[in-house]
């Protein structure tokens, strides 16, 4: 399929305006993302990666959508085109009003993204809350770890810094612990977290944990790790 059909193809599924007016709103939403509308008929090989996310991002603009849900958006791209298009989607978030529910691995990425984080492990999730407070102090062990893991580019810190390791391997998402679910590879586990599934409940100004050691964890240090922002 050409760049015109595959982002025309949402507007004739949902029989938005006519075949006659469909071209012109493909060429409107090419250039809202930045490609050239004369570019209209190529296919999507002779575009670049970065310009292929640019297509794929139009059409899923093409219905006008409320919320998108964006997973893995930049994980595919190098970095100064991940820069790019992070920029492009914030645009479009100030400029359409929309909604994203952005699903990543990258925490720089989310602390740019995001104003208010999930953490989950093996499908629940296990701690929440606005992105500031999450990442100056993580209260769930496994959140901890996560910030823990990122390299700090200074080689002092990350020489005096307290990393966080866990042991052993993800458990199969299809035979989930009993029990507190990261209880197996979790570094201050009790008794009591083998057996009893912690609720999400409130810990501090605005957050949510799942842990019943969290007021514990509330009062130590947080580890150094992810910045809030992305690579610029």
């Amino acid at each position: 399929m050409t760049v015109g059909a595959l982002i025309g193809e949402p507007l004739a599924i949902h029989a938005i305006g006519t075949a006659s007016e469909r071209p012109g709103r493909v060429a409107e939403l090419m250039e809202l993302v930045g490609l050239r509308p004369d570019q209209v008929s190529r296919y999507p090989h002779e575009f670049s990666g970065g310009q292929r996310q640019r297509i794929a991002i139009a059409r899923a603009l093409a219905p006008q959508p409320e919320l998108l849900v964006l997973d893995e958006p930049v994980s595919a791209l190098d970095v100064s085109i991940q820069s790019q298009t992070l920029r492009l989607l914030a645009d479009l978030q100030r400029r359409l009003g929309l909604t994203y529910l952005m699903i990543a691995h990258d925490l720089a990425v989310i602390g740019q993204m995001c104003r208010r984080v999930a953490v989950m492990y093996l499908g629940k999730v296990v701690e929440t809350a606005e992105r500031e407070s999450l990442y100056r102090r993580p209260l769930h062990p496994y959140t901890r770890a996560l910030f823990s893991a990122v390299p700090v580019p200074d080689p002092a810190v990350e020489r005096r810094r307290r990393r966080t390791i866990l042991a052993g391997d993800v458990p199969s998402p299809i035979r989930v612990p009993s029990g507190c679910r990261f209880h197996t590879r979790c570094p201050i586990a009790v008794e009591r977290c083998a057996h009893e599934e912690p609720l999400l409940r409130a810990v501090g100004p605005g957050g949510l944990v799942a842990c019943h050691l969290a007021e514990q964890t509330a009062a130590e240090p947080g580890p150094a790790g992810a910045p809030l922002t992305a690579p610029a």
